[in-house]
């Protein structure tokens, strides 16, 4: 059985595109009048000057279906494709394709860039994220984070996931992160924690972010699933993250957990974070400031133009 990025998708996503439509117009479409309603056919260009990974495609159908046109794609939804590459044929009436044209190319530029940079760069250099971190030891998750804009995170999540990295945490809801102010606020790691599961139950997992490697014994002690090893570098997280393992590996003190290391990582300091002690590596560089890929819509000229 073949499955489909799609399939994710909650069932309220499709009144957003709805939205993203009422806001483009939200009273007369004045070049819609110029182009009339005759049939057309437009091509669909991803352009760019460098290989990408097409990633978008079911709000791209769902803007045109909404506007009685039609989407016959030429590459599937995560497909690398070099530029200048024809990757779908829009059907419809002018002003409608017109209508969603914009839209339709905000969308793939930035659910695309995101997807490219998940599977491609991650913003650390030209070398496939997974495999430059692979060369370092590292066999651990390669994750994103809850940094995304407010209103288009089920877009960029959708596209870290196309481009094969884990998506971290949806929303608040998700999984329970206890981060700094959390901490501060409760009075104490231990705290904070017995709150959250008082609430959260058995079914959530329990991230807390801690500074060094007292609190993370704290933390382990008071029952976290994982360990966020915030900003520490270096030979300090490599040193602190195997004594956090022999510590808690066996006898009457044995507990499970993951490690998680974020915070400020570059192409520099990439060898220092993902190391085999670390599960999970989680970075904001798939979805913050990417490069958007470049696509464009071109209405084709009718063979017989009226004057």
């Amino acid at each position: 059985m073949t499955h489909h990025y799609s399939h994710l998708l909650p069932p309220s996503w499709k009144s957003q595109v709805a939205v993203w439509l009422a806001e483009d117009t939200p009273s007369f479409d004045y070049g819609g009048f110029v182009v009339g309603e005759a049939p057309r056919k437009a091509f669909l260009l991803g352009k760019g000057s460098k290989r990408a990974v097409l990633a978008g495609t079911p709000f791209v159908d769902e803007i045109f279906r909404l506007l009685d046109c039609t989407v016959e794609w030429h590459i599937s939804e995560g497909d690398e494709f070099e530029p200048i590459k024809h990757v779908a044929t829009v059907l419809g009436k002018a002003r409608y394709l017109l209508l969603g044209e914009r839209i339709a190319l905000n969308l793939l530029a930035r659910c695309s860039g995101i997807a490219t940079a998940s599977r491609d760069r991650c913003d650390f250099s030209s070398k496939r994220t997974k495999d430059l971190a692979e060369s370092y030891g590292f066999r651990g998750i390669i994750a994103g984070t809850r940094k995304t804009t407010p209103g288009f995170r089920l877009v960029e999540k959708y596209g870290m996931l196309v481009g094969g990295i884990d998506p971290h945490r949806f929303d608040l809801s998700s999984m329970i992160m206890l981060k700094d102010n959390h901490i501060w606020s409760a009075g104490s790691i231990t705290a904070a924690i017995a709150r959250a599961r008082q609430v959260g139950g058995f079914s959530l997992l329990l991230d807390v972010e801690v500074r060094d490697e007292e609190e993370a014994n704290e933390a382990i002690a008071a029952g976290a699933d994982v360990i966020m090893l915030d900003n520490i570098e270096g030979s300090e997280l490599a040193s602190v993250a195997r004594r956090l393992r022999e510590r808690w590996s066996g006898g009457q003190e044995k507990k499970k957990f993951l490690l998680e290391t974020s915070g400020g990582i570059t192409e520099s300091n990439l060898g220092e974070r993902a190391i085999s002690e670390i599960d999970i590596l989680s970075t904001s560089s798939v979805h913050q400031s990417v490069q958007h890929i470049d696509f464009s819509l071109k209405i084709q000229m009718s063979p017989k133009v009226v004057a």
